[in-house]
């Protein structure tokens, strides 16, 4: 059902069938469920309001039609607060958990108003539903379609990007908080924004109301797919969270910069049958959920208590209401879906091949325009990188985070794995006819250690978290260079400092789209938490002070960024093949060893020479490309180059120089000195260098 009410500037559109459908003279509240006997609609005048001031039933002869329970309130406007409330059987063996006390959240809710308020007789008090009026001011706003393969993605956390005293904003650890560090984002020159879940998730104890020992910072822990995250909103007007999120989408947008949600539809914040009834449990356990040994217990791939029963028709369409939701009303411009393997699963919790949910996914016409990325495992041994579904979908390459950290950090016999991953992931790609862009690169995410303890810290240090250093990956592919944590010692930083430039650069130089996380940039540190889940508080949040302390890193790396958009040659849209160009015997792609001679994949050691050759007029019309030479010594020693006669014949001039102090570390203007005449010169241990051919 897709109602329209045309303004010039005004955008006012019903697309979902469900929830609080706002109308003229009142709202129409429409929920499905399948086994309710019965359905109230809970009404309360202010979000503190303890018992509802007016209860208004269903009617089961009139108010119901099939499985949808449908009832116009005439006199109810926007700002509206409510529940549902279902009368049915209490059977948990068939997993059939109906309790006529429980107050519901709409499933399909677009915002939530309050917080948890202390529950009685067991019963969970959550925060209240809000009747939204859609009408926003967009301006001619629309998405920005940037083609995937000239993305710069920059991982970021709403509250975490600004939630710091050292931000300097207004309302800190919002939505408008980021509004106002654009100019910092824009001078970045990122292109898009991933966010970490918004979708609305519990903020207190939701059994108490009062603030858990853990906090839920992350987000991954969703209970309203349709409502962004309330905790994020300067105001505490209910819905307020609605017209501040599409502010900064357009603040975004008129920047230039693309906005990707993290959206979690493998589970609930409900958990398994030890958890609170809140919603989706109360309509129909049966259907949102996998359930296992008859009904009576929950399926657990995401490794959170439950599993969202993605590939049910009812939750199948829910997720394309709540996708197509925040595309149209909300303009946002892709999806990054976690754990996204389990939508692979079918209702018996087995992977199977063409999954419904994720094929249409793809084909959904109202989501053409915007980017859909995989993260193509689960918590139950499903990895699915290079394998995930078709063309549509991009997937967060896990296998290059881990073989650029080996490789910099000088583990033998890399040298395969780093040419493999810096020219595109072909063996993961390119069997299933997709293409480099397919792979969103990252060496560093929300999810492990930040870059600058990557290269700060050999173990986890979790006990912040209060779990004695249990929780977190044992994995890290990290190394200290001699002192776990911050140090004085000048060697020490001066090698990760360089270990820092070494991995962003070859990040923001490899064929396919590359990912930054929040503050890597000007390394922000976590103290060595890998698994910052809980933190609500300067362990997590960017430290504004780390932008101008390491101003040079920040430099470099926004010469990278430039680079990168400026230049074709580091983000072709199609694989390098080997061959010849017809330029002095140049093939798209050239790999010698540090002597200038072929390489011997199967050796140990930790040095390499790469020239790429800038696309021909075909796939670079504008002629913009140029011939880049890279050249990388991930050993512990410093080693001889001699550049191959294919590389002598060109002009070169330095770009980037890791080993180098600043300002001398990267030339933004592409004037920096030429290589030796001779072609032969000494690289220091851990270093790269990058030279452009001169115009």
């Amino acid at each position: 059902m897709l109602m329209v009410y045309p303004h010039p500037e005004l955008q006012f559109t019903h697309i979902l069938p469900y929830g609080a459908v706002l109308h003229e003279r009142g709202v129409q509240f429409v929920v499905f469920s399948r086994h309710a006997t019965a359905m109230r609609l809970l009404l309360y005048k202010s979000v503190e309001d303890t018992e509802p001031t007016e209860i208004i039933d269903f009617d089961r002869d009139t108010d119901r039609w099939g499985d949808i329970w449908s009832i116009f309130v005439p006199g109810v406007s926007a700002g509206q607060l409510y529940h549902f409330q279902a009368e049915g059987p209490y059977d948990p063996s068939r997993g059939l958990l109906f309790d006529g006390r429980a107050r519901l959240i709409d499933p399909y809710a677009k915002a939530l108003a309050g917080t948890f308020q202390a529950a009685y007789d067991g019963i969970v008090r959550p925060p209240k539903c809000v009747v939204v009026d859609d009408q926003f001011n967009w301006e001619g706003d629309r998405h920005l379609r940037r083609d995937l393969s000239e993305s710069i993605i920059y991982e970021m956390h709403v509250k975490g990007f600004t939630g710091s005293e050292t931000s300097g904003v207004k309302n800190p650890g919002t939505y408008a908080g980021v509004v106002e560090k654009i100019p910092y984002l824009k001078s970045l020159g990122v292109t898009a924004v991933e966010l970490m879940p918004v979708h609305e998730f519990p903020i207190m104890d939701m059994m108490t109301g009062e603030k858990p020992s853990r906090t839920n910072y992350w987000g991954y822990d969703t209970m309203a797919f349709f409502a962004p995250h309330r905790g994020y909103a300067a105001s505490k007007e209910p819905g307020g969270q609605v017209r501040e999120f599409k502010e900064m989408v357009k603040a975004l947008h008129q920047a230039g910069i693309e906005v990707i949600l993290d959206v979690v539809f493998n589970h609930t914040c409900e958990g398994n049958e030890m958890g609170p009834i809140l919603s989706f449990k109360g309509l129909e356990n049966p259907v949102y959920y996998m359930l296992a040994n008859g009904g009576s217990h929950y399926k657990n791939y995401s490794g959170c208590g439950n599993t969202v029963n993605g590939n049910h028709p009812i939750v199948r369409e829910m997720i394309f209401h709540s996708l197509r939701h925040w595309v149209h009303n909300y303009h946002v411009d892709g999806f990054r879906f976690d754990l996204a393997s389990i939508l692979s699963r079918d209702r018996n919790g087995n992977l199977v091949p063409n999954p419904p949910l994720v094929e249409a996914i793809a084909e959904d016409p109202l989501l053409a325009d915007t980017k859909i990325i995989a993260e193509a495992w689960d918590a139950a041994g499903a990895y699915q990188v290079g394998s995930f579904a078709n063309l549509r979908w991009a997937e967060w390459n896990g296998r290059y985070r881990d073989d650029i950290r080996s490789y910099w950090r000088g583990d033998p016999g890399k040298l395969g794995a780093l040419a493999t991953r810096l020219a595109g992931s072909s063996d993961l790609y390119q069997p299933g006819g997709r293409q480099p862009y397919h792979s969103i690169n990252f060496i560093t995410s929300h999810d492990g250690f930040p870059m600058n303890d990557l290269v700060s810290y050999n173990e986890k240090h979790n006990d912040a978290n209060g779990e004695h250093n249990r929780d977190g990956d044992n994995h890290n592919i990290s190394y200290n260079y001699g002192v776990e944590g911050p140090t004085r010692r000048r060697s020490i930083e001066k090698t990760r400092q360089r270990q820092i430039k070494n991995m962003m650069t070859t990040l923001l130089l490899s064929q396919g789209v590359p990912m930054v996380l929040m503050g890597d940039e000007c390394r922000r540190t976590q103290g060595g938490n890998n698994n910052a889940y809980c933190q609500d508080n300067e362990i997590s949040y960017m430290n504004w002070k780390l932008v101008e302390k390491n101003a040079d890193m920040r430099r470099f790396v926004k010469a990278l960024i430039a680079f990168r958009r400026d230049q074709p040659t580091v983000r072709q849209k199609h694989f390098l093949s080997g061959k010849g160009t017809g330029r002095r015997g140049l093939y798209d792609v050239n790999w010698y060893s540090a002597l200038g001679t072929a390489v011997n994949w199967d050796a140990a050691e930790g040095t390499l020479i790469c020239v790429l050759a800038a696309p021909d007029q075909h796939n670079d019309p504008h002629g913009v490309g140029r011939d880049v030479l890279l050249v990388m010594n991930a050993t512990a020693s410093p080693a001889q180059f001699i550049l191959p006669p294919v590389a002598k014949a060109t002009s070169w001039r330095m770009f980037v120089d890791t080993a180098a102090e600043p300002p001398a570390d990267v030339y933004p203007d592409l004037n920096g000195p030429r290589p030796p005449a001779s072609g032969k010169f000494i690289m220091p241990e851990r270093s790269m260098r990058v030279y452009v051919a001169a115009r």
